[in-house]
């Protein structure tokens, strides 16, 4: 059977990880496109309920019987090889494929495939562009890594001919994709296990621009994205940033309340729009600015794009506010390379909190290996750091690398093994007028919930 074109050659597919952020959407997408779907998981969550809700058969734990009479296997990055599904699927003769596999086939259905790219921000700016087209009656189809409340969840079915969805760069899964629109809004050093060096990423980014058929949208300002795309021809770029240079960039830049930002986007010296975030960080204004850009040259109403900034009020687990106790506010944020602590953690300092509590498990050991003396700079900028054990992911920890390693080139940085030392020691700690901010991509979350129950059962 042909990989290449499998969709139209199969009716019934099996997800492996059915529930993932980014399964979920994916496994939505082909139901309302009349594919019989099963799939199997082995947490309940949120994503599980959602897809129950289309009469989808979900089975918790994975069991080779699970496979049925599947003609396709889609699993997620997270399952093994050893998983007792693909090997079912194997001894079947199943053809099994890769989420990003699966999203490149899917996004080639749809002729107007804008694609976000970047290490960092991928998230929120693939959330603005799909709260802006939904705003502006395009009626998108959406895959994002976070859930969007505006639409009630990370994924959304339109009936157009135009989907948006995020471009990770990790083990170059984008390059699946052949988008007519792409976003790269910047390009730094990580996932360093994989790529080894600044300029590999750099060349897969450019390989994912080529591949890129209409327009190109890249931040002006970041060395490495235009390094990306020179001398490219074959499609149209747009830049956006800070820099009057680029074709759209914001002036008039005020800070109000809550560090959110307001500023006014000119587009080749005209006034395009005043814009009033209800995000906050300076990092936002560059992922406005991208949304911005794509929108306008699909057509939407600058009104329109400006009302939409304005209306977006953020992404789960992007700087989200998951309550205030005691006087005591309690946030819970994605990043987890230095460059994205950077600009959290500034923002926050920016907040007018009396003091900030910064919360942050580290993700990988290569990661917080190769990185290390950036992480300590990053975790500086807090008024105090607390540091859980390194999540090891995918890794064993062959670098000899623990968070002690990192908390001593943090002045006053502290560490703890668990979730509920780490909970005791802030509470213990914070003041009213505090900010207490988890950080980290793996489950740090459950400490920003146990922190604020905690809360809840001193009746706070």
């Amino acid at each position: 059977m042909d990989c290449k074109d499998i969709l139209s050659q199969v009716k019934r597919i099996h997800f492996v990880g059915i529930g993932g952020s980014g399964m979920c959407p994916i496994a939505e997408i082909l139901h309302h496109k009349g594919y019989e779907l099963t799939g199997s998981d082995t947490n309940e969550s949120d994503t599980l309920q959602r897809i129950r809700s289309y009469q989808i058969p979900v089975t918790m734990g994975h069991k080779p019987e699970n496979v049925g009479s599947a003609e396709l296997v889609v699993y997620t990055a997270a399952v093994k090889q050893d998983n007792p599904e693909l090997v079912a699927a194997h001894e079947k003769g199943i053809p099994t494929v890769e989420r990003s596999e699966m999203l490149g086939m899917v996004t080639k259905r749809y002729p107007n495939t804008v694609a976000v790219s970047g290490t960092h921000g991928k998230t929120t700016t693939t959330a603005l562009i799909t709260q802006i087209f939904v705003n502006a009656g395009i009626d998108p189809s959406a895959i994002i890594g976070g859930k969007l409340p505006f639409i009630g969840g990370n994924g959304r079915v339109g009936k157009s001919d135009t989907i948006v969805c995020e471009a990770c760069e990790y083990v170059d899964t984008f390059l699946h994709l052949h988008p007519a629109i792409s976003v790269i809004l910047n390009v730094d050093a990580d996932h360093l296990d994989y790529f080894k060096n600044l300029d590999n990423i750099i060349k897969s980014f450019r390989q994912f621009a080529m591949q890129t058929s209409q327009l190109l949208v890249i931040n002006g300002d970041d060395v490495n994205s235009r390094k990306a795309v020179e001398g490219l021809t074959h499609a149209q770029i747009l830049t956006f940033g800070l820099d009057a240079q680029n074709d759209y960039y914001a002036v008039n830049l005020a800070d109000t309340k809550q560090a959110c930002e307001k500023f006014t986007v000119m587009k080749r010296g005209e006034k395009l729009c005043d814009v009033n975030l209800s995000i906050p960080g300076k990092h936002n204004i560059y992922n406005a600015l991208a949304a911005v850009a794509t929108a306008d040259y699909l057509g939407v109403a600058p009104a329109c794009i400006a009302e939409s900034l304005h209306q977006f009020t953020g992404v789960h687990r992007r700087f989200e506010v998951l309550g205030n106790f005691g006087g005591v506010t309690v946030a819970d944020d994605f990043a987890h390379h230095p460059t994205e602590l950077t600009a959290t953690l500034t923002a926050a300092m920016n907040m007018g909190y009396r003091q900030v509590w910064a919360v942050f498990q580290p993700h990988t050991y290569s990661r917080t290996s190769m990185l290390l003396d950036d992480f300590a700079k990053a975790l500086s900028i807090p008024d105090h750091a607390v540091l859980s054990e390194i999540l090891a992911v995918r890794e064993v920890n062959t670098y000899n690398i623990y968070a002690k390693d990192l908390a001593e080139k943090v002045p006053g940085c502290v560490w703890f093994p668990t979730f509920e030392e780490i909970a005791e020691y802030v509470m213990a700690h914070a003041q009213e007028k505090d900010l207490i901010l988890t950080l980290g991509g793996g489950d740090v979350y459950k400490c920003a919930n146990l922190i604020v129950r905690k809360y809840q059962e001193k009746g706070l």
